[in-house]
């Protein structure tokens, strides 16, 4: 891309959260999770602030960027909602979409290590988990600026979508 040989752009996202048969963490551990009417699993820590990324805005935003000639040659952030959210937040909002008492448990470091070693999927998570331990801020300022007209999904929303389905 950049040497010009191929007409190409780089779009790039935080974890994924959605409706349909998105499989991401947050879908498996706490939505899911909370739906079935089970406590959620949250990886390491429920107080770190969390930017995630709903699948339609995912999908719709690439779809503009492929079709937005100038758009190529670039690296863009893919839209988020700015008002970042704890899985404890998370947890609660979901609860009150769905009506229950939620509850999750947190999962530590050497919880995980341990269940790695009889499950595939978590272990492999392994390398996404200091990600979970401390603040994850993805800024997508250029994109919002390009695209001024794109609504981005609130979690609310994009929540009680995911959860009512």
């Amino acid at each position: 891309m950049s040497t010009g040989q191929v007409n190409a752009m780089i779009c790039r996202a935080p974890e994924f959260y959605g409706p349909g048969k998105t499989q991401s963490i947050t879908n498996t551990t706490v939505l899911d999770k909370l739906r079935a009417g089970d406590a959620a699993k949250v990886f390491i820590s429920d107080n770190t602030l969390r930017t995630l990324i709903y699948t339609p805005d995912a999908s719709r935003a690439m779809a503009l960027l492929g079709n937005t000639s100038d758009a190529y040659g670039q690296t863009w952030h893919l839209p988020c909602d700015d008002n970042r959210l704890t899985y404890k937040q998370i947890v609660n909002l979901a609860s009150e979409i769905l009506g229950i008492q939620g509850k999750y448990s947190i999962l530590k470091k050497w919880q995980l290590s341990l269940l790695s070693i009889f499950s595939k999927p978590i272990r492999e998570t392994r390398e996404l988990l200091p990600r979970y331990a401390v603040d994850n801020i993805f800024v997508s300022e250029k994109f919002k600026q390009r695209f001024t007209e794109f609504e981005i999904t609130t979690y609310r929303d994009g929540l009680t979508t995911t959860l009512k389905e």
